[in-house]
């Protein structure tokens, strides 16, 4: 079996990678899962997958509950994990039971804080089916949910017991959502992995036409770099801050588009604005940024978005968790594979940058 050992000490597990569903019973049978399940997912994946997990984990003597809630980022609520914890209630979970979160990042990030949160806390197994998750937010232990506009103010940490990945179910995903999940990809090749980066580069191809083999390669190395980051920082107070690369402004501008557009789009821009604020620095080259814009535009991303009320995206940066006694942190690259933090980002910087990536009019 082709797996990632994530040394937490007490938390530790282990990631998987697969070419389908056929070895989840006897990964389940290696860390002692309890008999009664609680599958949590939504309306998009039910309909692909949930019927072969469920009939997969029935067949092995398991007691299988269901909870899909309906699809969409506007469903990452509080009330959405006081159904799912209401669906493990009628299910009769106890503490020894446990969720397996199938689906993407809304849905292993509310699967989890689910499992924080009921009885004090269950265990739960992360079978992210994106591209993003798969790459980035089912390892590492974060969970929650959006609240009063903010991205993910409410939340815990809560490790996986063990993360599974399917490769294949990136073929059923619609081009806009294999271009979203390559955002986080290609942060983690600028922020930790030169060799990486350049990986991405000369297999475009391959990638492009989704080959088994290089998806199970690229999501080891993925899932590898986060977790080298996660291991030294578990609970985000010092170096796994660098994981949030692009994200300052991307969460803002994800949030001020309603979520029109997706996670990894705006996470693209995100990193197109801290690039370019590190190269008006001077920490990186102009050579530097030139390669980190093409190598997004290579993987379809937008570098340009319609932005024109600058004040409305700094106030949302302010409001954002990132943020520490008032003062903005971003994470900025010093040379492609190393990315540092700071806190002294002017607003003209800030403003500079959003012009960068701006076109005429828009959110």
């Amino acid at each position: 079996m082709n797996k990632l050992y994530v040394n937490l000490g007490e938390n530790s597990y282990n990631i998987s990678f697969h070419s389908d569903f056929g070895k989840l019973l006897g990964v389940l049978e290696e860390i002692g899962a309890p008999k009664k399940l609680m599958v949590v997912t939504d309306t998009n994946v039910e309909k692909l997958y949930a019927e072969e997990v469920i009939s997969l984990l029935t067949d092995g003597d398991y007691d299988v509950g269901c909870y899909a809630f309906e699809a969409g980022e506007e469903n990452k609520t509080p009330q959405t994990v006081l159904d799912i914890c209401s669906a493990c209630m009628e299910h009769k979970m106890d503490r020894k039971s446990m969720i397996i979160a199938l689906g993407g990042g809304v849905v292993g990030d509310m699967a989890g804080f689910a499992a924080a949160i009921y009885m004090r806390g269950i265990s739960f197994v992360q079978v992210p089916t994106t591209l993003l998750s798969q790459s980035d937010s089912s390892v590492g232990g974060k969970t929650g949910v959006d609240f009063a506009g903010a991205k993910n103010i409410l939340g815990a940490f809560l490790q996986p017991k063990h993360v599974y990945i399917n490769v294949s179910t990136i073929k059923t995903l619609p081009e806009r959502e294999i271009v979203s999940g390559m955002g986080e990809v290609i942060k983690h090749g600028i922020i930790r992995d030169e060799k990486f980066f350049e990986f991405l580069n000369e297999n475009y191809d391959l990638i492009n036409a989704l080959d088994t083999d290089t998806l199970i390669y690229m999501s080891n190395k993925n899932c590898s770099i986060k977790a080298q980051v996660v291991e030294a920082d578990e609970k985000e107070s010092g170096v796994r801050a660098h994981l949030n690369f692009g994200h300052t402004i991307g969460h803002a501008i994800e949030s001020a588009s309603n979520y029109t557009l997706t996670h990894g789009e705006c996470v693209g821009l995100g990193m197109m604005a801290a690039s370019f604020i590190a190269e008006q620095r001077g920490l990186i080259t102009d050579t530097d940024l030139e390669r980190i814009i093409l190598l997004l535009e290579n993987y379809d991303f937008e570098t340009k978005v319609d932005i024109t009320d600058y004040e409305a995206i700094i106030n949302l940066m302010l409001s954002d968790k990132k943020t520490i006694s008032g003062k903005i942190r971003f994470v900025l690259p010093v040379c492609l594979g190393k990315v540092e933090i700071f806190d002294d980002v002017t607003k003209d910087e800030i403003v500079s940058a959003l012009e960068f990536i701006s076109n005429d009019g828009g959110i």
